[in-house]
């Protein structure tokens, strides 16, 4: 479906390359309260290339939709919704974001599935409070290190990208239930070297308790080959916490 709607959106871009204006009073208009009391500013499925600048005015949200757009750069004025705690930019046209948006210290879900991103800003680790991070449907071929310090994510969407390996940043999140690496040209032990296969099987995580010796003894010593190569490639990354 995801692909059926970035194909609508490209038909939609080819039409009416400047996209649609969006008024203050209309963005008013799409403001609406959740069931649970969170305002909740909701522009999707405006055909908007730009996100709209009279936006600023309406920081004070708490939740942020321009799904299924044509946006191609999110601002750096992204910043300014510091309360926003679900930021949802899925199907649009990204193909980077903004280091600002690590500033959201208040999010918790963010949702980039559909885009095109080859990379992210590390200022990603910055988000304390991230528990779902959505990927899926682009093309990243490796997460920044700085992943690795989002203790609080739970759920991370990594399908249909361009991952040859499990990225080992992963291995330090201690919280972590599920990570989706579907339909990823993952290279196994088996494959030669200049091949890949892709990815049907997901990968599982469990507690230490329900493994026998054996098995906890292996996992421990996967866990710190894994630990050493993210350690290895810490200095790289020049971000202070």
């Amino acid at each position: 479906m995801l692909h059926g709607q970035a194909g609508m959106a490209k038909g939609k871009k080819s039409k009416q390359s400047k996209g649609k204006t969006i008024t203050l009073k209309m963005a008013q208009n799409c403001v609406e309260l959740t069931l649970d009391g969170k305002r909740r500013l909701d522009l999707s499925f405006k055909e908007l290339t730009t996100v709209p600048k009279c936006m600023q005015k309406l920081c004070d949200m708490d939740e942020l939709d321009l799904s299924r757009n044509l946006i191609g750069k999110i601002p750096d004025f992204i910043d300014c919704f510091i309360n926003v705690s679900v930021l949802d930019l899925h199907s649009n046209y990204l193909e980077q974001l903004p280091v600002t948006i690590g500033r959201l210290q208040n999010l918790q879900v963010l949702n980039l599935v559909n885009n095109r991103l080859t990379s992210l800003p590390s200022e990603l680790g910055l988000l304390k409070k991230l528990h779902t991070l959505n990927l899926g449907v682009n093309q990243l071929e490796a997460l920044p290190t700085s992943i690795a310090a989002l203790k609080e994510l739970r759920y991370i969407g990594l399908s249909d990208n361009r991952f040859t390996r499990v990225p080992v940043c992963l291995s330090r999140l201690n919280k972590l239930e599920k990570v989706n690496l579907d339909r990823n040209p993952i290279l196994t032990e088996q494959t030669p070297s200049h091949e890949s296969i892709m990815v049907t099987e997901r990968l599982y995580l469990v507690k230490e308790s329900f493994l026998c010796e054996d098995c906890l003894s292996k996992c421990q010593t996967e866990r710190k080959k894994m630990e050493d190569v993210v350690k290895s490639e810490e200095p790289s990354l020049g971000l202070t916490w």
